[in-house]
C-alpha cells in the first residue's frame, strides 16, 4: 500500500474515532446527568455538566454564530494542511498524528456547535453549547475553594491541549519547515 494512502488512513482513522468517543462521552453526560451535576469520582476529579457557549474557558469574544462559522473555517483550512502534509509536503507520522488530533478536537466541539442547539438545547442550528464534564480541582485552600485548575473542558479540548503541547515540545520544526516550503513552492 503506498505511503501516502497509509498515512491518510490512519489520519482518518484518529479523526474518525476521536470524534466518535468525544460525542459518545458527551451523550452519555447529556443522557445521565442534569445540568451542573457534580459526580465527584475521587478528591481531584469530578464529572461536572456544564454548557460552554464561548471558546476556551467559556471565553465569549464573538457572537455565538460567527464563533461557529470561524471554527467551521478553522477545521476546513486544518483539513487543507493535513492533506498538503501528507501528500504535497510529507511530514513524518507522528507530526501526522499530533495534527490529527486537533482535527478530532476542533471536530467534536464542531458538532456541539452545529448540532446541540437544535437536537438537545432547545435552540437553533449552528447556536450549540458545547458540553464540558472534565473538572480537576488540583489544590484547594484551607477553606476548601479551588485555587488551581478550575476550567472545567471536555475530551474534544484534551485532544487539543494535548496536541498543541507536544506540537511546542517535539514538533516545532515540523511545523515551521510545513510552512516554509509553502512559502517556496
Amino acid at each position: 500500500m503506498k505511503t501516502t494512502l497509509k498515512k491518510s488512513l490512519l489520519v482518518s482513522l484518529i479523526v474518525v474515532a476521536g470524534v466518535v468517543l468525544d460525542q459518545v462521552v458527551k451523550l452519555y453526560v447529556l443522557h445521565h446527568f442534569r445540568l451542573y451535576d457534580d459526580l465527584q469520582v475521587t478528591n481531584w476529579f469530578h464529572i461536572c455538566y456544564i454548557l460552554n457557549d464561548g471558546m476556551a474557558f467559556g471565553v465569549e469574544w464573538f457572537d455565538k454564530l460567527a464563533l461557529t462559522l470561524f471554527r467551521l473555517v478553522a477545521v476546513g483550512l486544518l483539513g487543507w494542511y493535513l492533506h498538503l502534509l501528507i501528500h504535497r509536503r510529507p511530514a513524518r507520522t507522528s507530526y501526522l498524528v499530533t495534527i490529527a488530533f486537533v482535527m478530532a478536537g476542533a471536530l467534536g466541539n464542531i458538532v456541539d456547535c452545529v448540532c446541540y442547539g437544535k437536537l438537545f438545547q432547545g435552540g437553533e442550528w449552528m447556536y450549540g453549547k458545547v458540553v464540558d464534564m472534565l473538572y480537576f480541582p488540583l489544590i484547594r485552600n484551607g477553606a476548601g475553594e479551588v485555587l488551581f485548575f478550575r476550567p472545567v473542558f471536555n475530551v474534544a479540548d484534551s485532544y487539543i491541549t494535548c496536541a498543541v503541547i507536544i506540537i511546542i515540545l517535539f514538533f516545532t520544526k515540523d511545523l515551521n519547515q510545513s510552512f516554509e516550503k509553502g512559502v517556496k513552492e
